[in-house]
């Protein structure tokens, strides 16, 4: 069925019948404003109704042209529906973000589970084994009893689509820390490292986290990129506020009330203005940038998402039913 979803002023989308509701309002919308003469409406699966409370600004859009809608028949679980992981908001410019609560995530782990995933087989150090690729395919390699609740790309990766940083997946190292001076975003130091334990998430510069593993921290889960967009509460020293240099970013942050918020700007940004976003609006005082550009991708059903690309280590949460 075709809904809308209405995005309402404390942030969160509400779906609304498009057949049954919709249709009367936004023909009288498109009358009176004019636009009726010489708009053709698109035939997306959704729209997506912005109210924004300063100017009351009507903004309609549809799906964008790298990301499908769900199948029309797809049911969401009742955890999806009634959390609604991901938002989509349009101010200090458009983006979306994925949170959870991680002491909530601790606290019922048996049902709910934070995972890198990257190669088909369990055991990701065999390498004739292919990566997984896409979020299409993730979805059919979980159990009958899984579902994927969000997705996002975790960490930058080579030709063959194999993580260049630090890796860890259910306690087996994949690829060992990487100290090397080098070009490119993820030699901007400090990089840092994404982790998680059965006690917390965390986010630590490189350096400090080669001296951690050496005092015999040991990860669960976690993934290497570069640069840190917030270090300890203060965005990367190297950012130029007036960068021209504007890609589809994305990163996640450690925030409070120990809040994990994975984020993709929905327009190119600068290093900057990203960072910014992570500092400023979203509170976290640490906040890893994990790539941008075409290696940048969101899958989130609750808001009709799913960006078609291939990736190398992908990130998602799993609910176990």
């Amino acid at each position: 069925m075709v809904v809308l979803l209405v995005k309402i002023f404390f942030g969160k989308y509400v779906e609304v019948p498009l057949r049954d509701y919709f249709t009367p309002l936004l023909s009288t919308v498109l009358t009176k404003s004019g636009l009726a003469s010489f708009l053709t409406l698109p035939q997306p699966s959704f729209l997506r109704l912005s109210f924004l409370p300063a100017s009351m600004c009507l903004l309609l859009t549809a799906c964008n042209n790298d990301s499908i809608p769900l199948a029309e028949n797809q049911q969401l679980s009742d955890s999806q529906q009634q959390s609604g992981y991901c938002q989509t908001h349009q101010l200090p410019f458009s983006y979306t973000v994925c949170q959870i609560d991680q002491k909530y995530l601790l606290e019922h782990s048996d049902k709910l589970a934070l995972k890198l995933f990257w190669r088909v087989a369990d055991d990701n150090t065999n390498k004739d084994v292919k990566p997984i690729y896409t979020f299409e395919a993730l979805k059919k390699n979980l159990s009958t009893n899984q579902v994927l609740l969000f997705a996002m790309n975790a960490g930058m990766y080579n030709s063959e689509f194999a993580p260049i940083g630090y890796t860890v997946m259910d306690s087996k190292q994949i690829l060992s820390l990487n100290l090397n001076q080098g070009a490119g975003n993820f030699h901007l130091m400090p990089n840092g490292v994404f982790w998680w334990d059965d006690n917390g998430f965390y986010i630590t510069e490189s350096q400090v986290m080669s001296n951690m593993l050496q005092s015999g921290t040991t990860p669960k889960y976690a993934t290497q990129s570069g640069p840190m967009l917030v270090i300890n509460g203060k965005i990367h020293p190297q950012f130029n506020i007036n960068s021209v240099s504007k890609k589809i970013r994305n990163g996640v942050g450690v925030c409070e009330k120990g809040m994990v918020k994975f984020v993709i700007s929905d327009v190119p940004v600068n290093f900057y203005n990203f960072a910014q976003l992570f500092q400023k609006e979203l509170q976290c005082d640490n906040a890893l940038f994990l790539d941008g550009g075409v290696a940048s991708a969101l899958y989130a059903p609750n808001i009709q998402r799913q960006d078609i690309k291939k990736m190398g280590v992908m990130i998602g949460l799993v609910e176990n039913r």
